[in-house]
């Protein structure tokens, strides 16, 4: 066996009304809950800050989480925290609110400043005690020690560090229940790239995210239709809450590459949301990666289609990509930039930008340089 080290996240319940149990979890004492206007305002979070209130927690709200959060909004939610003299924090909602919750748990809890934290292990003291509660099947944020956050520029700075892993994560599907079928779209496409990217990844592959992954891709796969399709299907909402979970753990442990790397200045300087963006760079960056990945994908392809068990694994790994770019574009999502207002005259910048994401290039199964990405972002135009 080869030497390799697996981090298994934090602990987890999964299960309906969940919110009956959240002050078993946290500490007495003020409680800092993280989550945006949106899930807000559809009263996801009630039954929690109830809950926490009456057991004796006073719980600050801090709702101003955007889409791909900025440093300043972060910051903001620190000094919320530190207002309240915040004894835990709660990340309740999609991957952005999670995201700001779990670095500010951190700062909060260490005294660290931000800007002496950015990259991959940098991080070493003490969070405040941080549970997160996903609404969306996606990012699985919840499963991961990493947080993302916009800067100057639109320029996406991320924390890496074990100390940022959740204590507790809460997988109730009644809360993804009702999502808009393009949100859960987008959300379960960015879950399948974890998969995909975690399953491929040029560092720190092993055995157990390996496993993750696979059964991952296979819980996404056969339920993301029915669950945009059926959105009470609470089966269906199930499967890909625990398949973004696995997800989640996999690529926390074998890092995402390139379709991410060129997802991100999507997000940051036009403000797609994450998954929206991954899905439209998933088949340039797959093709770009064929060769290179080709035996990885073989062995992923009879996972979408049993059938490709019995060919060649070149013809599998062209059936691999074809049958999960085909899933994505079947949720109903357009899949061509120029669809989403990106202007052709601006994939120069963007794959300028894109070179910027070194902690994901090095990842990819193969090398993308500048002109690569720059014929990447025409293809997917």
């Amino acid at each position: 066996m080869r030497p390799f080290t697996f981090h298994p996240g934090p602990r987890l319940i999964a299960g309906h009304s969940l919110h009956e149990r959240l002050h078993e979890l946290l500490p007495e004492g003020p409680c800092l809950l993280v989550t945006d206007a949106g899930v807000r305002g559809l009263g996801l979070a009630d039954g929690f800050i109830d809950g926490l209130n009456a057991s004796g927690r006073p719980t600050s709200v801090f709702d101003r989480v955007e889409a791909d959060p900025s440093k300043e909004t972060l910051l903001a939610a620190v000094d919320a925290g530190r207002s309240a003299g915040a004894a835990s924090v709660v990340g309740f909602g999609g991957g952005s609110p999670m995201d700001v919750a779990k670095l500010a748990a951190y700062l909060l809890g260490s005294g660290d400043d931000l800007d002496s934290i950015w990259g991959v292990d940098i991080a070493k003291g003490r969070k405040l005690p941080l549970l997160l509660v996903p609404t969306t099947a996606g990012t699985g944020s919840e499963a991961t020690p990493i947080s993302v956050i916009t800067c100057e520029n639109g320029v996406k700075l991320a924390v890496n560090a074990r100390p940022l892993t959740a204590d507790w994560a809460l997988l109730d599907p009644d809360l993804t229940v009702g999502l808009p079928a393009h949100v859960t779209a987008a959300t379960g496409i960015d879950a399948i790239v974890h998969a995909v990217e975690a399953y491929t990844s040029a560092r720190l592959k092993n055995p157990l995210s390996d496993a993750l992954a696979r059964e991952a891709l296979r819980l996404l796969s056969e339920n993301l239709l029915t669950a945009c399709r059926e959105p009470a299907n609470r089966d269906a909402r199930s499967a890909m809450l625990l398949g973004a979970h696995l997800a989640g753990i996999a690529f926390s442990n074998a890092p995402v590459g390139g379709v991410h790397a060129l997802a991100y200045p999507l997000g940051g300087l036009f403000h797609l949301p994450h998954g929206l963006s991954n899905a439209l760079m998933l088949r340039p960056v797959l093709e770009h990666n064929a060769e290179a990945a080709r035996e990885l994908y073989a062995e992923l392809a009879p996972i979408l289609d049993p059938a490709l068990e019995q060919v060649g694994s070149q013809a599998q790994a062209k059936g691999f990509i074809d049958n999960v770019c085909t899933l994505a574009a079947d949720t109903g999502v357009s899949l061509r930039l120029r669809d989403h207002g990106i202007p052709e005259a601006e994939i120069p910048t963007l794959a300028r930008e894109a070179m910027k994401q070194t902690r994901l290039l090095v990842n990819n199964p193969c090398a993308i340089e500048e002109a690569d990405a720059q014929r990447l972002y025409e293809a997917a135009w």
